[in-house]
């Protein structure tokens, strides 16, 4: 048995992610000790024998060594054809029967299969010699047939094997779709035998080959994952305009002009100052919509790539497009009055009716974010909000399914359970409050309004709920290498799956941090490589001592809300080694940590002793960590180094049995208002770009368990 393993087979507690839809355990057992044997009714294609000799692999894991000689317990699945496998419309619908006399288990169609092997993986619980299955019986199907991931290859590119391990922890969270957005303004990323200097000069020679994106696409398909890809027009485009500028708005191609500024605002001894700095911005070139040669380019590059990938759904992108980019070309602005275009959303509307028809010609559905749903284009066309809740509600009026991808953002950082809380009908889960609305339009402009939540927004009727598909959980790579990917997107992503599979009413918090941990023990004991990355990245940043640095990390989590993007946009790719590579969105550490404090603030002293030790490990580790501390990046988590030892000493002190006069609460308010500040100030959108954030880019995790320590004091 594998040390993962081993790690998935000490807790006993079934941790099922995503929850059935029905699920009733017995308490008992069910021994493997021989190992399974997969029986079919009926003759199985060869797709669902790879599927059953994969999970064999899986249970062999899992389940550690078999005693030699024992029967092996009979799995016999039932499954019928199914026609649209690999469409919207495949049959997930699964049952499952475990008892001591064997498994059952019975599919409407090849998915069921899969998701059904994808459950028995996680009914593994241990036993003194070996392992069993939980007994029961399970009666499953999703809520929504489209619960994707979007993987950004394009700011930072991802080997073909970083790709296969994210497939296949999305098998074992029975999400079945990758939207795989390969191109955008840092990199144009597939081989194309039509445009060949698009992976030469765009792409700067860091791409798929066509073979490599075969394989990619077909390995998908074998684990029920249909992959969706992105290629971005008419904005994002840079990396298509180096390599073919006289598509371009813009002549010459705006390389070293078109800067972004970004603006952060402090407040100190009654004064408030403000700092801008300006960056490249590589998002905003953009092609030119009235050159006949763009929509011919569009057709052609469409066509080769679209024969790549055989899902019926393509996404053509269509946000962000810089209007400037149009009105600052004459021949653009002179187009736009003589085609009566009132402004340049109006031209890129047309435009977007071009393309949604020359994808049409190629079979394909058009897919694109919300901007997209601004144009007079037919209903087929597939709407990915992200600008907030409120584009599902307008997107649904006027008939297009919808995508969910808002609430979703893997990128901004945020813990599991702020994604958890999203559902996709809410059309007033996510995006701008009229409060924090109005500061950003300082910045902004109108666009701010497109951010902005709709307060007087209708429910969604019947009607518009049956056109939502699901949901996206995007990763964009501002800020993420392929070194540290696996950990960028999971254990989060099963926590998104599970709200796109399981009903509406699951949404237990503590049940749902209860699980992660065991999820992605199983992930990892499969093939998963978070914590061996952040354990190789430790290693490599901190040879001589990799313990205060992994404690320091193991109770931090990164500034929020694209803070962290603000702080790289000065320090580039050294953010990718530094300690804030490596802390999780979810500290599984700090998590149990502050559950033990909230039961000993509610007077649960039996936790007292696993409390000291680890707040005698987080104040310890200060003055370790200064010894280490020998890189720019390592000291710029000093202050935090101290900041945690300091709130582990409160904590300690607050655990004393004495009385606590006024001066120690005075100091203790005094900490833990810096601390809630901190998080505040990364704490949304607007905030993440008003307030200035630790250099390190790291909050300290226990906040809350010394707020609980410290007001149960005496």
């Amino acid at each position: 048995m594998s040390h993962n393993a081993q790690a998935v087979a000490a807790e006993s507690a079934v941790a099922l992610m995503p929850q059935p839809r029905s699920a009733v355990l017995d308490g008992r057992i069910v021994p493997i000790t021989g190992g399974v044997r997969v029986v079919w009714q009926g003759k199985p294609s060869p797709l669902l024998k790879r599927a059953a000799a994969r999970f064999e692999r899986h249970l062999a894991v899992l389940a550690g060594k078999l005693e030699q000689g024992a029967a092996p317990l009979s799995v016999v699945v039932s499954v019928r054809p199914d026609p649209d496998y690999l469409s919207i419309r495949e049959r997930e619908h699964y049952t499952l029967n475990v008892a001591p006399g064997g498994v059952h288990l019975d599919a409407e169609g090849p998915a069921g299969v899969l998701r059904g092997f994808a459950t028995l993986l996680q009914l593994v619980e241990p036993l003194p010699q070996s392992a069993g299955f939980a007994s029961g019986r399970i009666d499953d199907a999703p809520r929504f047939v489209w619960r994707g991931i979007m993987i950004d290859v394009s700011r930072h590119f991802m080997s073909v094997d970083t790709i296969k391990r994210q497939l296949d922890a999305m098998e074992l969270t029975k999400l079945n779709v990758l939207h795989w957005h390969l191109s955008d303004g840092t990199g144009f990323r597939v081989e194309s035998k039509r445009f060949p200097k698009l992976q030469q000069v765009g792409g700067h020679n860091q791409y798929y080959t066509q073979a490599q994106v075969r394989e990619i696409v077909a390995y998908a398909a074998d684990r029920g994952i249909r992959v969706v890809p992105e290629f971005d027009i008419p904005g994002h485009t840079l990396s298509i305009l180096e390599a073919y500028p006289e598509l371009a708005a813009q002549q010459p191609v705006p390389l070293t002009k078109d800067w972004q500024q970004d603006c952060s605002v402090a407040s100190g001894n009654g004064a408030t100052t403000t700092h801008c700095s300006s960056h490249l911005n590589l998002n905003n070139p953009a092609f030119d919509p009235t050159n006949p040669q763009v929509l011919r380019f569009a057709r052609e590059l469409y066509a080769e790539m679209g024969r790549l990938f055989p899902d019926r759904y393509f996404h053509s992108g269509g946000d962000e497009v810089q209007p400037k980019q149009w009105t600052d070309n004459p021949k653009i602005a002179a187009y736009m009055k003589q085609h009566g275009y009132a402004d340049p959303p109006a031209l890129q509307a047309a435009f977007t009716a071009e393309v949604q028809k020359v994808l049409a010609g190629q079979g394909k559905i058009m897919m694109g974010w919300d901007e997209v749903s601004e144009a007079p284009i037919p209903k087929n066309v597939v709407v990915e909000a992200w600008r907030g809740s409120k584009w599902v509600g307008s997107a649904t009026k006027a008939g297009h399914p919808v995508v969910v991808s808002s609430g979703y953002y893997l990128d901004l950082l945020n813990p599991s359970a702020k994604h958890y809380a999203v559902d996709p009908f809410d059309v007033k889960a996510d995006g701008l409050s009229p409060e924090d609305a109005a500061k950003a339009r300082a910045k902004m402009g109108p666009l701010a309004d497109a951010f902005a939540i709709d307060p007087n927004a209708p429910p969604l009727d019947a009607q518009q709920q049956a056109l939502v598909l699901g949901g996206e959980a995007p990763l964009w790579s501002e800020v993420v290498s392929d070194e540290m990917a696996d950990a960028r997107l999971w254990p989060r992503s099963a926590a998104v799956g599970e709200r796109f599979w399981s009903d509406a009413s699951v949404r237990d918090i503590a049940e749902l941090e209860r699980r992660l941990p065991l999820v992605q023990r199983e992930l990892e004991a499969l093939g998963l490589k978070a914590r061996e990355n952040e354990q190789r990245i430790i290693a490599r940043v901190t040879p001589a001592n990799i313990a205060p640095l992994t404690v320091l990390t193991s109770v931090t989590s990164p500034v929020r809300n694209y803070a962290l993007n603000r702080l790289a946009a000065h320090s580039g790719d050294d953010m990718l080694s530094a300690p804030v590579a490596v802390a999780a969105p979810d500290s599984f550490e700090a998590i149990a940590f502050n559950n033990l404090a909230a039961r000993y603030a509610t007077g649960d002293r039996s936790v007292a002793a696993a409390l000291q030790a680890r707040l005698a490990l987080y104040a310890g580790n200060d003055a370790a960590y200064a010894q280490i501390a020998t890189t720019p990046a390592l000291q710029a988590a000093l202050p935090v180094s101290r900041q945690l030892n300091a709130l582990a000493q409160l904590g300690q002190e607050a655990m004393e049995d004495v009385h606590h006069g006024k001066k120690w609460r005075t100091r203790a308010k005094k900490l833990l208002d810096e601390q809630d500040a901190t998080f505040a100030a990364s704490a949304d959108h607007v905030a993440s770009y008003a307030y200035p954030q630790p250099p390190s880019g790291l909050l300290i995790a226990i906040v809350p368990g010394i707020h609980a320590l410290v007001n149960a004091a005496r």
